[in-house]
């Protein structure tokens, strides 16, 4: 019933910068954490960022101080800047939102995935 579109991704320079973002239908999502996951080559998807319904967030250690998660209520809608992208952050990226507000750790619904690829 819930669905998620990601956009945004593509192709950039080492040190460059992407903004991702992520639709949400079907339902008012103001009430549900969100956040991004993203799965490299042959590795298990992991956490990027969450954001609560209250708008605490987390980051991955590897990508904090360098992206920002926020959200738009009032658009349904939740965003990802990345900057000083780095080879490692290659990678498909995957918006999620859980129905538990402050994030229970098992996502309830999944976006198909934009691709993000940093060039060495």
């Amino acid at each position: 019933q819930v669905q998620l579109v990601e956009s945004g991704g593509g192709l950039v320079q080492v040190g460059g910068s992407l903004r991702l973002t992520c639709a949400a239908s079907g339902s008012n999502l103001a009430h549900y954490a969100m956040g991004w996951y993203r799965q490299a080559p042959g590795k298990e998807r992991e956490e990027v960022a969450i954001i609560t319904s209250g708008s605490t967030t987390r980051y991955s250690d590897s990508v904090k101080d360098r992206f920002t998660i926020s959200r738009d209520n009032a658009k349904n809608t939740i965003n990802l800047q990345m900057n000083s992208l780095k080879p490692e952050d290659t990678g498909v990226y995957y918006c999620i939102a859980d129905s538990y507000r402050n994030y229970d750790g098992h996502p309830d619904y999944w976006g198909q995935g934009t691709q993000v690829t940093v060039s060495s």
